[in-house]
């Protein structure tokens, strides 16, 4: 147990009194948080704590990637509340273990946590202030939170904080059916908003052949206008010059043996929509880009019934299977909306947003109870994750470094729901080898693909396949083993599945493997073209190139093995 913990708490509030119960176990230390409050308005408040800096290197959040650990004049910073992020961040060590996790029990108010190093005492401050966007009166407030200084690795910890969300503090991720963890093929990168009819159908039908299941149709379904933005968003009616009939083509993809998910931007209301007019009044202020569209204001009940009957009828009219629910943390507080408006129901927008995605979810799972539903970074937290059943990676496109880490990230903190990379793309004169590395980086998540499958060059569409068959495979090694990654400081060097006797592992920066399991496969993630074994002496080995062929077969000689393969190839290893 850390020694020489010290905190206190600062407080804005005038009459405020917070009382604060400090209870110590053979693991954590918590401090039991009461805010009385008189019915005000919470003012920002702060727990600060001191440790000193020893065996501090960097620092890990759940979604920046940035993770120096910076002076306390400027520390880093997470931001969570229910609709983007969540309130957890890690002290790391030199040895890769954990140093300090902290996390705070109430994961929908508005909260930051703050990690800084102070060079006048070589000591890291740690700041936890609550209420950092306006909520509503409260006369009580109770919120509790939890450090963890076991010297463990810092996986471990962070695992063990979303057990203590889910199981202590009831944050109960939603159901996720078996369809939310097949590799799916989404349109927003290979057609952006020129969506057309007898081309999605095509798409579907070449995909299916890849082993593709699901089918995302993204933003432009809405509109016959193509210059992005979303100023056409609001009415959500089907465009006739692009979709022509939804149910119809919904039924043709069916047909082809695809299910469909189908893209809304929740919150935004654009000028050029029928219903803004309807709207205007109920919009949240700064918002949007502030001309030409805006966010809805969901403390409003009409806001909610419209929005909520709206995703019913389409999964009801047209038989979608799930749908892909965007721009949810574009649901923001600024100017006019911190002002009270008597014919709002909700004073605090986070219980609103709550209550939208209560009725949205009620609705939709009355129609199909293994509906499908896609949230995105950064609303991926503990308390959101119980209305959605597939968390992706928000948009990186071509970024292999970008979407390796999201995932790994994704998978620490999202339990059993569904993590998705975000849409694999790559250019198509690139290297075969280069365009299967979008693949690799992607490997510990669903893969979404979005490439157009009719204009890919055959090696490219042979290695696509190898490598969605080789995911189907291995894909309970994949998802339901214990993922580990190593040095995330620097986008993690190595990252491996285990799963009773099997392992797959993947070095990304880092050409030496240690095998532990009787059976193993090892992805070259790297820029080289050889890797060194070590621990599988007398092992078989088979090693194929990106597209599947085999390369050479051979036993295992030494302890320390060095084995040529090409990159994104794979070395399959049994004793």
């Amino acid at each position: 147990m850390q020694k020489n913990f010290k905190y206190e708490i600062i407080c804005v509030n005038k009459d405020a009194v917070v009382n604060v119960n400090k209870r110590d176990t053979d693991k954590f230390i918590y401090l039991d948080l009461n805010f009385k409050l008189n019915n005000e308005i919470p003012q920002k408040t702060v727990l600060k704590c001191v440790v000193p800096a020893t065996n501090a290197l960097a620092i890990w959040s759940s979604f920046d990637r940035v993770h120096i650990l910076r002076p306390d004049w400027g520390m880093n910073e997470i931001n969570s509340r229910l609709a983007s992020g969540m309130p957890i961040q890690q002290l790391l060590g030199f040895d890769g273990n954990n140093r300090m996790c902290v996390s705070v029990s109430d994961v929908d108010t508005p909260i930051k946590i703050r990690m800084g190093y102070n060079e006048e005492n070589a000591e890291v401050i740690c700041e936890v202030e609550f209420f950092a966007l306006q909520t509503n009166k409260k006369n009580e407030y109770n919120a509790t939170v939890r450090f963890d200084f076991r010297n463990i690795k810092y996986y471990d910890s962070i695992y063990d904080t979303v057990t203590w969300w889910e199981n202590e503090c009831s944050y109960k991720s939603a159901p996720v059916p078996e369809s939310a963890k097949l590799p799916m093929d989404s349109l927003w990168y290979s057609f952006h908003q020129n969506l057309d009819y007898e081309k999605i159908l095509e798409e579907c039908r070449n995909s299916k052949e890849l082993g593709l299941k699901t089918v995302i149709i993204d933003d432009g379904w809405q509109t016959g206008d193509n210059n992005r933005g979303y100023a056409y968003c609001g009415d959500w009616e089907a465009s006739k010059r692009k979709m022509v009939d939804m149910k119809k083509l919904v039924k043709e993809i069916h047909n082809i043996g695809m299910k469909v998910i189908l893209w809304y931007s929740v919150p935004f209301m654009g000028i050029h929509s029928h219903k803004f007019e309807e709207f205007k009044t109920m919009l949240l202020d700064e918002t949007g880009d502030k001309e030409t569209f805006f966010s809805l204001d969901p403390r409003y009940k009409k806001v909610r019934d419209y929005l909520s009957t709206l995703y019913e009828n389409a999964i009801k009219e047209w038989d979608l299977d799930g749908l892909k629910l965007d721009f949810i943390d574009s649901f923001v507080l600024n100017g006019k909306s911190l002002e009270s408006d008597i014919n709002r129901d909700y004073e605090s927008l986070e219980d609103a947003i709550h209550a939208l995605l209560v009725e949205t979810k009620q609705k939709l799972t009355k129609l199909k109870s293994d509906v499908l539903i896609e949230f995105r970074q950064s609303y991926v937290g503990p308390s959101i994750r119980k209305y959605g059943n597939m968390l992706r990676v928000g948009d990186c496109p071509g970024d292999v470094i970008t979407n390796r880490s999201q995932i790994i990230n994704l998978r620490y903190t999202s339990g059993k729901t569904a993590v998705h990379s975000d849409m694999i793309m790559w250019n198509k004169n690139d290297t075969v080898e280069n365009a299967a590395e979008q693949f690799v980086n992607a490997i510990y998540s669903v893969p979404q693909i979005s490439m157009l499958i009719n204009e890919l060059p055959q090696n490219h569409k042979k290695m696509l396949k190898f490598y969605i068959d080789f995911w189907n495979e291995n894909k309970k090694v994949l998802l339901d083993g214990k993922l580990t990654a190593e040095n995330p400081e620097s986008e993690y060097s190595i990252a491996r599945a285990t799963l009773e006797d099997n392992e797959i592992i993947t070095p990304y920066t880092n050409s030496l493997v240690e095998i532990f399991k009787s059976n193993a496969v090892v992805i070259n993630g790297t820029s080289k073209e050889t890797l060194v074994l070590k621990g599988a002496e007398g092992y078989k080995a088979k090693v194929l190139n990106c597209l599947g062929k085999t390369v050479s077969e051979f036993i295992i000689k030494n302890t320390l093995e060095e084995v040529n393969v090409s990159r994104a190839g794979i070395i399959y290893l049994n004793k």
